[in-house]
């Protein structure tokens, strides 16, 4: 047998089931070396588990995987990083109260007298390391100081140090902006001149279509197709993923009334963001763009109450309210998706129903108990009208995807009857399927007459969506933009 000495890795006719349900059937990739391949598909699709079968987390029930011309079997992740394969996951899983360096070298430090860790070499190594990729962290911070973006840019930083033939990208854009996702590719193409074999998964069709060469598309846990992106258009590989043809979507009709629901004055958190003020008409979505660090994200903790300001006045319907807490945010009407839904969105081990009534349950309570049948019926109908895939409201929420998890996060906003909805990156680690569903809904929310306050780093998103946008840079409005006239050199230009 002729082996491609430019074939990295095949995988063809994996399948695996999980208590005798199938999760992955026909999974299928062929990686050549320095190319950058886009696996697709929709949440759900398998994705997650092919690549835990490449990476030994788990063992395929049927199938083959050859690396670098052998047929493998990896009983854990140890052997197939040993390998030459190293994976960035979405889930972002830091030991918080260790220094960036030693997060990064974790398990592999150099060692100074054959024993102790040398920790100046670590923190010179990640500095380099840093410099190389363009990526501006301090390599002797502590991670729980750091932003989800910096936390993203850290794990991505981690898996290219290992020097691997073979580097998987899950969702590595999901929490990072514009000019963060610029410095990636920046360093990716980097990487492919080596001769490193990049598999890239995004639900981010414009990265896709940026870095990626090549794809393969899988759809209910089944290879669909495989092929060149130069010979594929935007909507024909969405039809592929979602296995139906969605129009591209046009920029949503305004129902703003122009009367106040928000009014937010001179609102400052020092060192985060000064004197920001704003106005959030009813029926209106406001969008909040600018690049990662810019205070968008930390200005909407702070008037949800997350945060304490420094200062700053709020206003409701023209009335004078103090939030302290998000228990005064939630007494006012105003609920919040936070950006990191595991992290701060969701009880991952609880149920679906405990997560969607979490917020609400003196609603469903009398005397101090629980009216169980009030609660079963409430979370049915939510999960009739989000169309949240699960076999059961009992089923933990973190065996759902992605696109289902947040749908259960837009479901207990709802059950606090918010006038106001304060999005942080709606659609983050979604597919478009679920992204249209997620629009639809906000859409339907303004035009309610309620109020929508959305921060996203999706340049196509925003502009699709918001009435308003107001760019943040360093700290402070740069520039204020109607949805209509907005256009993607505009936002950047004013972001950057």
């Amino acid at each position: 047998m002729v082996v491609d000495a430019d074939l990295l890795l095949a995988a063809t006719s994996i399948s695996k089931a999980f208590a005798g349900v199938p999760a992955l059937v026909d999974g299928r990739i062929r990686l050549k070396r320095g190319s950058v391949h886009a696996l697709c598909g929709g949440n759900g699709a398998g994705k997650s588990t092919f690549l835990n079968i490449l990476m030994g987390l788990h063992r395929a029930d049927a199938g083959t995987v050859m690396v670098k011309g052998r047929v493998v079997h990896y009983a854990s992740a140890a052997e197939a990083l040993a390998d030459g394969i190293a994976i960035i996951t979405q889930e972002l899983s830091p030991v918080l109260d260790m220094t960036v360096a030693e997060n990064i070298y974790l398990g592999r430090e150099p060692r100074r007298m054959g024993w102790f860790a040398d920790k100046a070499k670590m923190e010179a190594d990640a500095t380099a390391l840093f410099a190389r990729l363009g990526f501006d962290i301090d390599a002797r911070a502590t991670m729980r100081s750091l932003s989800v973006a910096k936390i993203q840019l850290v794990e991505i930083a981690k898996a290219i140090s290992r020097e691997s033939d073979i580097l998987i990208m899950d969702e590595p854009t999901s929490a990072i902006g514009e000019k963060e996702a610029a410095t990636l590719f920046k360093a990716i193409r980097s990487l492919q001149d080596q001769g490193v074999g990049i598999i890239y998964v995004s639900h981010r069709l414009t990265d896709i279509f940026s870095i990626a060469d090549s794809y393969t598309v899988f759809r209910d846990g089944r290879f669909i197709e495989a092929g060149d992106l130069a010979d594929i258009d935007r909507q024909r590989l969405i039809s592929l993923i979602v296995g139906r043809d969605l129009r591209d979507q046009e920029a949503r009709k305004s129902t703003s009334t122009g009367e106040p629901m928000l009014s937010v004055s001179g609102f400052a958190r020092h060192g985060q963001f000064e004197d920001i003020s704003l106005d959030l008409a009813k029926g209106e979505i406001l969008g909040l763009y600018g690049l990662m660090g810019a205070g968008r994200s930390e200005f909407a903790n702070a008037l949800y109450g997350n945060e304490p300001k420094d200062a700053g006045s709020v206003k409701i319907e023209g009335k004078p309210v103090e939030i302290r807490s998000p228990s005064d945010a939630l007494a006012n009407g105003i609920a919040i998706v936070t950006e990191d839904r595991k992290e701060t969105g969701l009880v991952l081990t609880s149920s679906v129903s405990e997560n969607v009534v979490l917020a609400a349950l003196d609603q469903f309570s009398r005397l101090g108990f629980v009216d169980g049948k009030k609660v079963a019926s409430n979370v049915d109908g939510q999960i009739a009208r989000f169309r949240i895939r699960t076999a059961s409201r009992d089923l933990p929420v973190q065996s759902l995807s992605g696109g289902n998890q947040q749908k259960v996060v837009l479901a207990r906003c709802v059950e606090t009857e918010p006038k106001i909805l304060i999005c942080d990156e709606p659609t983050r680690g979604i597919d478009e399927g679920a992204k249209r569903e997620v629009y639809a809904f906000l859409s339907a929310f303004a035009a309610a007459g309620n109020s929508v306050l959305m921060i996203s780093s999706e340049i196509p998103e925003i502009l699709a969506n918001a009435d308003r946008i107001l760019v943040f840079r360093r700290g402070r409005i740069a520039g204020e933009l109607e949805g209509a006239a907005a256009t993607q050199e505009a936002l950047v230009h004013l972001a950057s």
